[in-house]
């Protein structure tokens, strides 16, 4: 992990899993007479978990959020702007033109899922990837 990318930690029932694996391992151990050489099991169990949740389930992790001390300037929530109606009724919709339907499921180069609300239009049909930034090619229809 580079010291850029921030630490993700697993969320709702993935964690949840994640204890029970812990809980019914170390159960298994401490009844057994094996606990050094299980804990090593044990711990490949686990990391073998998490890369496969990593891999499949990306969702199941949420970046963490450091401790920012609340004397700091970050602490401080950014003022909201209000944007009057009126402004609204003239903004045109944020897919006119876009065609959804061909953007792929996957980015072909980091294998992130792709939305159509979080990409980055570059064109009416094209794209880049929100994760990585490369060029989503576009199916054919």
């Amino acid at each position: 992990m580079s010291k850029k990318e921030a630490k993700k930690k697993l969320v709702g029932p993935w964690r949840g899993l994640h204890a029970a694996i812990w809980l019914v391992g170390l159960y298994i151990l401490l009844s057994s007479d094996r606990f050094f050489p299980g804990i090593l099991v044990l711990l490949a169990i686990s990391a073998l978990y998490e890369g496969l949740l990593a891999r499949y389930a990306p969702h199941a992790f949420e970046e963490e959020i450091p401790n920012v001390p609340e004397s700091t300037e970050l602490a401080k929530p950014a003022p909201v702007q209000a944007i009057p109606l009126a402004d609204l009724a003239d903004a045109a919709p944020a897919n006119q033109g876009h065609r959804l339907e061909l953007l792929p499921h996957i980015c072909p180069n980091c294998n992130a899922p792709i939305r159509g609300n979080s990409v980055k239009w570059t064109g009416p049909q094209s794209a880049d990837c929100p994760y990585c930034g490369s060029n989503l090619p576009m199916s054919k229809v």
